[in-house]
């Protein structure tokens, strides 16, 4: 197996892996409050229509988002390594820890969303701020450059994950 192939099995691999684990294996509560800040808080409701929506502020975000980018990274990491045995691939585990440390880190810092984050600096800087906060026509603008993020950040860990693969 050449080098190209295992790049594209491994990339193709961990783009299905982040789908997975951005919209299916992330829980609600991630998904509402991963963004939150003591500035810009996030209100859930408890459940209970007498009560009061729960507050959650920058701790909560915190813990939210590094919980999803936690499962996210697990389950490139599951993905991943089973498809590249199944394949015939042997990443070397170094190889592999840093390309999940890249996904798993650059998928936080976009996933923040704290007012004036990554994104939206970036996209303010790049002369993208419309399309960062549109959202009318059927599509969110954010959440497209958030997606255009991660893609990009998988195929730089593809690379770092194959510096040394072999095929068995």
């Amino acid at each position: 197996m050449h080098r190209p192939a295992i790049f594209a099995a491994v990339l193709g691999l961990g783009r299905a892996a982040s789908n997975i684990g951005d919209h299916w294996v992330q829980n609600d509560h991630c998904a509402r409050v991963k963004g939150a800040t003591d500035a810009k808080p996030v209100y859930t409701p408890t459940g209970n229509a007498d009560e009061e929506p729960v507050a959650h502020g920058t701790a909560d975000g915190i813990k939210a988002c590094a919980w999803h980018c936690l499962t996210y990274t697990a389950t490139q990491a599951a993905v991943v390594g089973i498809g590249a045995r199944v394949l015939g691939i042997r990443l070397h585990p170094g190889a592999a820890a840093a390309a999940l440390a890249v996904s798993g880190i650059t998928h936080y810092i976009a996933d923040r969303r704290v007012p004036g984050g990554v994104l939206e600096t970036l996209a303010t800087k790049t002369g993208k701020s419309k399309l960062y906060r549109l959202a009318d026509h059927g599509m969110n603008g954010a959440y497209a450059l958030d997606q255009a993020w991660h893609e990009g950040w998988e195929a730089v860990a593809a690379l770092v994950a194959t510096t040394r693969a072999t095929a068995r």
